[in-house]
């Protein structure tokens, strides 16, 4: 008898994961150093498309200040060679098509018929000012100008420090990322299979390629649809990755998390069919030094998360399988340092549980006693990752005498209000690790926001303001709470007459100034063009 046919699920999460376990990232080559003769590859070395750089000001790091669009871009690396051998007129091409040699501008040539040797296709990539950040766009541009192409060879790269070599290759590996996908449709072109980058730094290249790695592997664990992801799934991928990479790896059932007084992890997990884990994960290099410090990294590692009883709207639902961002980025981050052979201890913990509905779920009002004897009242149930994270974070302290100890989590949309979707939040105790923190972040290209962590700045109020009376307008579209951000929108824009003659008016902006708190002690007897009144007792201030 033949095996039985693959159930659909099966299959969907036999395709998915095969993007775990072989993604799919370019080949990245270092050749030899630039040579004018030799710039453009010689019949038969199976290049496809030559890619030479064109900047924005004739000094390569010094930005031109020329404003002018039309300025003329500037020749880098090969460019002069290139263009000479594929009978070009660069400073023409480049007008006609408005290009200025800006960082991610490209300007595509096709080679001449009476040179059938020559690749088929030669790119000016525009790299800017050759900074990090410049360079690092450029990459990613030239990997989506490249899906399905076999072999490229560039000499952006020849000539520059290691840190542009590095941000160069990260752009371009990261611009190439495809999400796992198990669809009929036609399935995409994949990022270039070889990129050759002549002149290149083989530690550079290394460490870029490492890095890569582990964002696509964030990405790809982040990007599973929670069907397939529940918490003994990431604890499976968690020991495939370490057997690979070397890493030593427990994990905590139910019943041990039970035994070992992990509530907080426990009661999230109680509404869900999937139990709930907890992995550590361990990284010591061959040669530590005595000295070697040891670093702990705790991610939150929500599966899925519906809010539990506090159920979330659909729309704030709908990407929840991404909750489990922070513990896919330090499982990522463990198989890196193995793979970099960092200096220091790491180790990892991974809090797993999926924040589910069922007839056992935690409820507002509900006592739970946390890992280190601490008991918390339930206020709101789509609180979980605090719940997971004061488990884990008390389990780090108490068990693994960290020198530093980092989490990593999605805890809260408020975040992207105040900093926006491209910056992190930032918080920390030690200003040295805050500021090495930010500086990294720059490097790599994933800003940060630091915020206060002072005691009198832990609680700054509500999220949500009481019925405000600003307007008649205001009063008419809001129901009785809303949240602070639409106070920005109500009072401000093209309501400057409903507001006229208000305190809030300003001749350049009508509504509340920036940063500012008002009473109704502050009204004059003049403002009647503007009701503003009927504030709260209990003295709340608006800040917008």
């Amino acid at each position: 008898m033949g095996h039985p046919a693959a159930t659909s699920d099966e299959l969907t999460t036999r395709t998915l994961e095969e993007a775990l376990v072989a993604p799919r990232l370019s080949t990245i080559v270092a050749g030899t150093g630039l040579d004018k003769d030799h710039v453009v590859p010689e019949s038969g070395t199976g290049v496809s498309v030559l890619v030479v750089p064109i900047g924005t000001s004739g000094v390569p790091g010094v930005s031109s200040g020329n404003s002018d669009e039309r300025a003329t871009p500037q020749p880098r690396q090969g460019a002069a060679e290139a263009a000479a051998r594929y009978d070009v007129d660069v400073a023409v091409l480049a007008e006609v098509n408005s290009v200025t040699g800006r960082a991610a501008e490209i300007l595509a040539v096709t080679a001449p018929r009476r040179e059938p040797g020559l690749p088929q296709r030669l790119l000016f990539l525009g790299v800017g000012d050759e900074s990090p950040a410049s360079l690092r766009k450029a990459g990613a541009a030239l990997a989506k100008a490249t899906f399905g192409v076999e072999t490229i060879r560039a000499s952006v790269v020849d000539g520059l420090d290691e840190p542009e070599q590095r941000a160069f290759v990260e752009g371009f590996l990261l611009g190439g990322y495809r999400p796992p996908r198990a669809g009929t449709s036609p399935v995409p072109k994949p990022m270039a299979r070889t990129l050759e980058l002549t002149g290149a730094s083989g530690t550079a290249l290394a460490a870029a390629v490492a890095m890569s790695k582990a964002v696509w592997l964030a990405r790809n664990l982040a990007n599973m649809p929670s069907n397939v992801k529940n918490p003994a799934w990431m604890a499976g991928q968690s020991e495939r990755l370490a057997a690979e990479s070397g890493l030593e790896v427990r994990i905590w059932n139910d019943a041990e998390l039970a035994a070992g007084g992990f509530g907080g992890l426990l009661a999230v997990g109680r509404g869900s069919e999937h139990e709930s884990r907890l992995v550590q994960l361990s990284y010591t290099p061959a040669d530590a030094a005595p000295d070697a410090q040891h670093i702990v990294l705790v991610g939150k590692g929500i599966t899925f998360d519906t809010g539990g009883v506090s159920l979330k709207p659909r729309e704030a639902m709908v990407p929840m399988k991404t909750d489990m961002a922070g513990a896919g980025v330090v499982l990522a981050v463990l198989n890196a340092a193995a793979e970099l052979g960092v200096p220091h201890r790491v180790t990892g913990l991974l809090a797993l549980a999926e924040n589910s509905i069922g007839a056992a779920s935690y409820r507002p009002g509900d006592v739970v006693r946390t890992y280190d004897g601490t008991t918390v009242e339930i206020g709101n149930t789509d609180a979980e990752g605090r719940m997971v994270l004061a488990d884990a974070l008390a389990f780090a302290r108490d068990e693994l005498a960290p020198d530093v100890l980092i989490d990593i989590a999605t805890l809260t949309g408020a975040a992207s209000l105040g900093l926006g979707r491209r910056h992190a939040a930032l918080y920390g105790t030690r200003q040295d690790l805050v500021s090495g923190f930010e500086r990294a972040a720059e490097l790599s290209g994933s800003r940060s926001g630091i915020c206060p962590s002072r005691r009198q700045r832990r609680n700054t109020g509500p999220r949500w303001i009481p019925r405000w009376r600003i307007c008649p307008i205001f009063r008419h579209r809001s129901p009785r709470y809303r949240p602070a951000r639409s106070l920005r929108r109500c009072s401000f824009g093209s309501l400057s007459d409903r507001h006229r003659g208000c305190i809030w008016t300003s001749p350049v902006r009508p509504g509340p100034p920036p940063m500012k708190q008002r009473s109704p002690r502050a009204l004059p007897a003049t403002a009647h063009a503007c009701s503003c009144h009927s504030w709260p007792a209990t003295g709340a201030s608006l800040s917008v």
